[in-house]
């Protein structure tokens, strides 16, 4: 049954990308929208995950508010999708020269790399991040991210190559410490290394509040600055109307493994403010929260802990 399931999740991602590439723009976004629609009305597992966490974000939203909020956050999810699909045929060029002209706090990358660190970006999972990624390879010539190993294998190629076709360097999460050889190694040149850096539900997770209830986040992000000197730099990615909005925060300071929890919180903090200012943009469909877990996975998360 996995390896079935595998295959047809394959087999969507390649529709997908067939699909958004040869219908119109327009009517391609049309469609999309109209399948979150659809997926919020089957009201399936990841739509009540959705839903839930959103509940989180916007606390004070009454049940109709929250429908309409998830109504919009799936919608904004398949734009997401839509844009993905559509990316490799896309001009990038167009693409970053869009991004360039409503992007803020870009002096405090340039001031980072001007310290010959390098810069470590963290961001959550909010609007689209393949398009904050055209946007920084154009700016720096390129940068550095790592891959979960997808399965089936097939999937993961196409992932990959599609990302380095954008301009990333792809390093695969092997579940040694290959990859952080490379990243550190890519900061020592003073490089630019970036990580989706929202959700953690593993042992290693740093504990953190977000939005006022216990949270793991990724301490991969901290770790790295206080191991090279690098600049930590909490992003934030959001849609507009008719683009995208992205926000490189100040940087954190962290220069000793000490330092990384209190960093690492600051990660949170930052992301939840630009998470409750756009909530609608993120596209957390997961566990995100352990108290979600079910009993025995947090007993063995507590445990291991």
């Amino acid at each position: 049954m996995s390896s079935l399931t595998e295959r047809l999740s394959a087999f969507g991602y390649a529709a997908g990308w067939r699909l958004a590439g040869w219908l119109p723009a327009g009517f391609g976004s049309t469609v999309f929208s109209l399948g979150a629609d659809l997926a919020v009305r089957r009201d399936g597992g990841g739509v009540q995950q959705l839903r839930a966490n959103l509940a989180r974000v916007v606390p004070q939203a009454d049940p109709v508010e929250l429908d309409e909020l998830t109504r919009r956050a799936m919608r904004s999810y398949a734009r997401y999708w839509h844009e993905t699909f559509r990316l490799p045929s896309m001009d990038h060029k167009e693409v970053s020269a869009k991004v360039a002209a409503s992007i803020t706090g870009v002096e405090n990358l340039d001031a980072a790399l001007a310290e010959g660190n390098g810069a470590v970006m963290a961001l959550p999972h909010s609007g689209n991040w393949d398009i904050a990624g055209v946007w920084l390879a154009d700016y720096l010539g390129g940068f550095t991210t790592v891959a979960e190993r997808l399965k089936p294998e097939s999937l993961y190629r196409r992932f990959v190559e599609y990302r380095e076709s954008l301009g990333f360097e792809i390093v695969p999460l092997t579940g040694d410490s290959s990859a952080m050889r490379v990243l550190l190694k890519r900061l020592r040149e003073n490089k630019a290394v970036c990580l989706v850096g929202d959700r953690d539900l593993t042992t290693s997770g740093i504990p953190v509040k977000f939005f006022g209830e216990q949270a793991r986040l990724p301490g991969g992000p901290a770790r790295l600055a206080a191991t090279t000197g690098a600049a930590l730099i909490p992003a934030g990615c959001w849609f507009t109307e008719d683009g995208w909005q992205i926000r490189l925060h100040p940087r954190i300071r962290v220069t000793a493994r000490a330092e990384v929890p209190a960093a690492t919180q600051a990660l949170a903090d930052i992301f939840a403010g630009d998470i409750a200012a756009h909530p609608a943009d993120w596209h957390m469909v997961q566990k995100f929260w352990p108290a979600d877990l079910e009993a025995a996975e947090r007993v063995s998360l507590e445990e291991a802990s």
